[in-house]
């Protein structure tokens, strides 16, 4: 491999530290993953500084005491703040769908409650839900450990157009005989296994 090579190879390695990283990496922390020594990394380091100036990148490297990292360039901000006041697009999943459809139809409900019925840990769901607006904390329930309560918001009842909570569609009780059944099923077979 030829020098300008070798080099370009450092560079992208560089790089790819400095941006999985996402904050600054000690130049010896660089340098030992890179199998040269410090001046030589510097070195590499400044020339990629240099091309990211040349080319008016949107990125650049900058030095802090003796690190280094990868940046946004303040001309950008105004750019990355029209990103970051867009709205979030949130996707239910089917574990968030399950999970909201517990608490729209057993709150007040916690998040053991919720575990109880779904079977798995549901820190990441409810969080989630809380996160898009769909769910929030509606008190504490009298008990040891006051768990939150958590109930469904006028966000839920605006992205699924309904009025009012008793506007949810009631199951049958044929229906709810057959998920009982089909419930018991799975335990069985799970157990079997």
């Amino acid at each position: 491999m030829g020098k300008k090579t070798e080099i370009g190879k450092m560079e992208a390695v560089i790089e790819a530290i400095l941006f999985t990283m996402g904050e600054s990496v000690e130049l010896k922390k660089i340098a030992a993953a890179i199998e040269h020594d410090e001046a030589t990394t510097r070195k590499i380091i400044h020339r990629l500084q240099d091309k990211y100036e040349a080319e008016d990148r949107g990125l650049r490297i900058i030095e802090l005491e003796d690190s280094f990292q990868l940046c946004t360039k303040r001309e950008m901000y105004d750019y990355l703040i029209r990103i970051a006041k867009q709205p979030k697009k949130c996707v239910l999943t089917d574990v968030l769908l399950e999970t909201l459809s517990i608490i729209a139809y057993r709150q007040p409900v916690t998040k053991l409650e919720i575990e109880k019925i779904r079977g798995v840990k549901s820190d990441h769901a409810v969080n989630k839900l809380v996160e898009y607006n769909l769910a929030c904390e509606v008190g504490r329930l009298d008990a040891p450990g006051r768990p939150i309560l958590f109930g469904t918001t006028e966000e839920f009842l605006r992205r699924f157009s309904i009025q009012s909570i008793e506007d949810l569609p009631s199951m049958q009780p044929e229906q709810v005989e057959t998920f009982k059944e089909e419930a018991e099923e799975e335990v069985q077979l799970k157990l079997n296994v």
